[in-house]
């Protein structure tokens, strides 16, 4: 079994992670890369003189210290004071600067709601809150720093966009558009190594959804961390003769509903797969677009972490439990389509 000293550096995503069983998912990652997020922002902000970067002493779990040795002069550690970190974050964004301010998802999202609703969203700051590690990739360090409330708090928030970064690459995609996307943004990423979906980096358009691959009988709508083992699921599924369809639904709010209402025509079957509470996430913007939306008859199914705080473990075994990994998607999907 893998020790709390070797969890730390994966944590932090400068380690490959341990393949013993207890690690993550036993896969090879060693040719995935860690968080861009820092040395991506250091490439924008060489001909953006307007992107800072702060953090609340977390500059090496997400990477902004790939930020900070390029450009120290805008780069702020604000110590453990996440809720001051992002007040101040907004008011650098009021002196006509664009501030990301990262740390983990359990901390920016549930600790500074109050701060991103009044101090960001009402005034239409241009502040991005980058909340890492999000859902149960710390799942270690239990309750208080998983993050499974998230999407549901923040996309309550009047004129918030919020966005689920699925790979490097498409990381790299959505700091690019928001750079210039108006008002504020709550920026969700995942553990930092998650596997490859898009090989290049992705033309996206924050509010539209991707369709990665098409179908008849079914579409699973994942976002985030759960977009790679959707498509690993419905690559078993079509084993069975099960064509499916795999949209990545990347933004929550404003949440693409041509996409959902198209599925629902053209598949009769809709899944949602999220590393997230089924409470008011992903699930429940899609079943508010499906049914207020006037799609037709439609089999659906919202597919998650039930209403309930996990247990302390190993993130994969998390997932295995539940049924967050490909094979429980499938069976899933399986359920829904019998």
């Amino acid at each position: 079994m893998t020790t709390f000293q070797d969890q730390a550096e994966i944590f932090g995503g400068g380690a490959t992670e341990l393949r013993e069983e207890g690690s993550f998912d036993g896969s090879d990652v060693s040719s995935i890369p860690a968080f861009v997020f820092g040395e991506e922002l250091a490439d924008l902000a060489d001909h953006d003189p307007r992107i800072v970067v702060l953090t609340a002493d977390l500059a090496s779990a997400n990477r902004a210290t790939d930020f900070s040795a390029r450009h120290p002069e805008r780069f702020f550690n604000l110590g453990i004071a996440e809720k001051g970190m992002i007040t101040t974050a907004a008011g650098i964004a009021s002196c006509g600067y664009v501030p990301f301010a990262a740390t983990f998802a359990s901390f920016s999202a549930l600790l500074c709601a109050e701060q991103i609703r009044t101090d960001c969203a009402y005034p239409r700051m241009p502040v991005r809150i980058v909340g890492h590690h999000s859902g149960m990739s710390m799942g270690f360090y239990g309750t208080s720093h998983h993050a499974l409330e998230d999407l549901g708090i923040l996309r309550t928030f009047a004129e918030l966009t919020v966005v689920c970064a699925t790979d490097a690459n498409h990381l790299r995609a959505v700091l690019r558009a928001a750079a210039d996307h108006p008002g504020a943004m709550y920026i969700r990423l995942g553990r930092g190594r998650d596997p490859e979906v898009y090989a290049d980096v992705p033309d996206i358009t924050l509010g539209k959804a991707v369709r990665l691959q098409d179908g008849t009988d079914l579409t699973i709508i994942a976002t985030g961390s759960e977009v790679h083992p959707a498509l690993d699921a419905a690559a078993e599924l079509a084993g069975e003769g099960i064509s499916t369809r795999v949209v990545d639904m990347h933004t929550i709010a404003p949440l693409d509903v041509d996409e959902v209402l198209a599925a629902a025509r053209e598949t009769g079957a809709v899944l949602t797969v999220e590393e997230h509470n089924t409470t008011n996430g992903l699930g429940t913007a899609v079943a508010e677009a499906l049914f207020a939306g006037g799609a037709p008859p439609v089999r659906f199914r919202k597919h998650g972490v039930p209403d309930e705080y996990v247990p302390v473990g190993p993130p994969a075994a998390l997932y295995a439990a539940y049924r967050l990994d490909a094979r429980g998607i499938a069976a899933v999907a399986r359920e829904l389509l019998g």
